[in-house]
């Protein structure tokens, strides 16, 4: 095994290191904004967007981050707020928003049901 095929393998399993523990890192932090009983942190999904072509300047990657409420959707008012909380939560860690953008994500969305999604930025 040469020093190339030995730092090549090490930097590998650094990256695989460092991606679990940014998706850990969102994990976490998404199932603690909302009380549990009212609703529910699901999961994330990575989404390349199709309509926009691969030469194009800009990153075509997002994030969405999936809630559900525990008792039928809330008013528009509590909707926009629960929004807007999920969203701070995620642009406060600035270690987790700085590594999305290192890894090609040009926006975050949050999600309440499978109809519709809120972008964060």
């Amino acid at each position: 095994m040469t020093l190339q095929h030995v730092t090549r393998t090490v930097a590998a399993t650094l990256l695989l290191w460092a991606s679990a523990s940014h998706a850990e890192n969102i994990d976490v932090l998404m199932s603690q904004v909302f009380p549990q009983n009212k609703i529910t942190y699901i999961g994330y999904e990575s989404v390349e967007r199709q309509d926009i072509p691969v030469s194009a300047s800009i990153d075509r990657k997002y994030l969405i981050v999936d809630f559900r409420f525990a008792a039928g959707e809330p008013p528009t008012e509590q909707l926009q707020a629960n929004v807007h909380k999920a969203c701070m939560t995620l642009l406060k860690d600035r270690e987790l928003i700085r590594h999305l953008s290192e890894s090609g994500y040009d926006m975050v969305s949050i999600a309440f049901d499978r109809r519709s999604q809120f972008d964060c930025l």
